[in-house]
């Protein structure tokens, strides 16, 4: 998943593997790992049927009324 070498000014965070190397991870495939979970997570819970689709939508939208203010307001 993080195949491409981050820019030195560009790394997030290093983690130290099991064999001892250590890898640096960019804010760029941090956020993109940190999407793809949530993507997957909300996957699960629509499929196991914890929350529908409707949920979920109605959920974010909550999420960017309350967080993504218009300016003009």
């Amino acid at each position: 998943m993080f195949e491409e070498k981050p820019d030195k000014k560009n790394v997030a965070m290093k983690i130290q593997m099991p064999d001892g190397t250590v890898k640096e991870v960019s804010f760029e495939q941090l956020a993109l790992s940190n999407n793809l979970a949530s993507q997957a997570l909300v996957r699960l819970l629509i499929k196991k049927g914890v929350i529908t689709s409707q949920e979920f939508m109605d959920s974010m939208q909550e999420m960017q009324k309350s967080h993504y203010r218009n300016p003009d307001e």
